[in-house]
């Protein structure tokens, strides 16, 4: 019997995030008809965002349908996913820097014996990330970035005024001979195409635009490209990837709704799996696709998401005193390390230095462990911050795996998440830490709190590319190897974290994984 119109597509992407959006975007170019799957909803703007329980992990948009179970590495031992309509972007803090050209080459202490490699540099990369910006309408300026990397042109849109408690920031930086210089921001700054520009509130971060000026995906991307043709379906689970007899070729996507409904089997001549760094390798070891890999054992591991933490100072008086956007400045000089830091001797890869703003009190009080939560939220107004960003070594003994003896509502075996940093890794941050609190004692901290962070939002690594066939599951153009017709291009395909947030990344080597696709089906590959 043929199977309805509806269920036979010339595409179909799994995930609407970064590195989903960015390759329906190239697909829907070349004229294909594109199906992409989405296991959240849309999430609610207006007022309603503006509230305390609209932070992320507050909201039914942190699924625990689909609970993932933690030996090592999170906050708890069982944690959600994040689902909905353009994926972990619609909560994200906007900050969309490009990787540092030496990224690409690899740093030698952090790559030890991991086997990790980039199969491109960063010229190859670059017009995929001009394209990016420009389709997330990122505005900034590099100028005084110690690190940042060749560019073909400016930032699409240059940057708004800085608030007063970042200009005491960037002045306190300074003054100890620092560089700092402007967070790259996807945000939209000017009433443009009937959107209104960002009024500088300060729920950002883990919180969706109440109206719609952070240029995330699921604002910039997913509407226009449903515009243009592209089919979403919403509330969907993927389930399995059904092969050939030979095992060579996806045949269809087995899908099921999460409010109830029979499964659905979908078919398709080019499959792309982009449900991030946890999601996709639960898709792809549920498949069983692992056994078609000769990096077989590479298939969940080397997971990395950064070694995190954020320094808040306190201050005697409120340091953020107009109660605006303030998450602005960076400083990246201690990025390849600190030559004359004792401390990090040795260490030639630190990583990034972030603003962070004020935390709304009740934010603070909702999420934090019940012997802090009520000493900072009384104070909450008396902090701000600098969030520590260091690069996490990629080690096979991070990774996913799945459980086939406990399974979730919809059929998958339970994955398993089990993450650790190494010395090194700590060393670095601690290195971090300890200069960002400089910089926050000389703008006026008498003392501070560090928050170490273990949410998987910067997670990548789980179904990584590379040069070599034994090690990384996928090639060069992000294909995964062994399986003619599928693609990874999202955050698990990344085989280094590097130093800044990977989103812009993520979306720029979709675009040129896209570029790839088309060509191959257009070669008849």
């Amino acid at each position: 019997m043929s199977l309805p119109e509806s269920t036979r597509w010339d595409a179909v992407v799994v995930g609407s995030g970064f590195g989903g959006a960015m390759v329906a975007h190239r697909l829907i170019e070349a004229g294909a008809r594109v199906l992409m799957i989405e296991r959240g909803d849309w999430v609610e703007r207006g007022d309603a965002a503006w509230r305390p329980e609209a932070s992320l992990e507050l909201t039914p948009h942190y699924a625990k349908d689909i609970p993932y179970r933690c030996e090592r590495g999170a906050y708890d031992k069982t944690i959600g996913g994040y689902a909905c309509v353009g994926g972990p972007s619609v909560f994200y803090g906007c900050v969309s820097f490009r990787f540092r050209e030496q990224d690409f080459v690899g740093d030698p202490d952090v790559v030890a014996d991991s086997g990790a490699a980039w199969p491109y540099r960063y010229d190859e990369l670059e017009p995929h990330y001009a394209e990016a910006e420009r389709l997330l309408g990122v505005s900034g300026d590099d100028a005084g970035d110690p690190t940042a990397p060749p560019r073909s042109g400016p930032y699409p849109q240059p940057p708004a005024p800085l608030a007063k408690i970042s200009e005491r920031i960037s002045d306190a930086a300074g003054g100890l001979g620092l560089h700092p210089f402007r967070l790259p921001l996807a945000i939209n700054y000017a009433e443009q195409g009937g959107r209104q520009a960002c009024i500088g509130c300060r729920t950002c971060d883990t919180f969706a635009c109440a109206i719609e000026a952070k240029n995330d995906v699921a604002t910039r991307m997913i509407k226009p490209l449903m515009a243009r043709g592209m089919a979403l379906w919403t509330r969907t689970v993927a389930t399995r990837l059904e092969t050939d007899d030979a095992g060579r070729r996806i045949t269809a996507l087995h899908v099921v709704r999460r409010d109830g409904g029979e499964a659905v089997r979908v078919e398709a001549d080019v499959f792309v799996v982009a449900a991030g760094a946890l999601g996709t390798p639960h898709l792809l070891l549920a498949s069983k696709l692992d056994e078609a890999s000769p990096a077989r054992a590479a298939v969940g591991r080397y997971l990395m998401r950064h070694d995190n933490a954020m320094v808040f100072g306190f201050y005697w008086s409120k340091p953020d005193q107009e109660n605006r956007f303030h998450k602005q400045i960076a400083i990246n000089d201690w990025y390849f390390g600190d030559p004359d830091g004792k401390d990090v001797a040795g260490l030639t890869k630190l990583g990034g230095v972030q603003q962070v703003m004020t935390p709304p009190k009740d934010l603070v009080k909702a999420h934090l462990p019940r012997g802090t939560k009520a000493m900072l939220g009384a104070f909450t107004q008396q902090l701000t911050g600098l969030l520590c960003i260091a690069e996490d070594q990629p080690r096979a003994a991070n990774g996913v795996g799945v459980d086939w003896d406990v399974k979730d509502a919809y059929g998958l075996p339970q994955l398993v998440i089990d993450t650790g940093y190494s010395d090194r890794d700590a060393r670095a941050l601690r290195g971090l830490t300890r200069r960002a609190k400089r910089v926050l004692r000389r703008s006026g901290a008498w003392f501070f709190h560090t928050h170490a962070i273990k949410t998987f939002s910067h997670a990548v690594g789980t179904v990584r590319m590379g040069v070599d066939p034994a090690t990384s599951p996928l090639d060069d153009g992000c294909r995964f190897r062994g399986v003619d017709n599928l693609w990874v291009t999202d955050g698990a395909a990344l085989p280094m974290s590097a130093g800044v947030n990977p989103s812009l990344t993520i979306a720029a080597n979709a675009l040129r994984a896209a570029d790839g696709i088309v060509a191959a089906q257009r070669g008849g590959a």
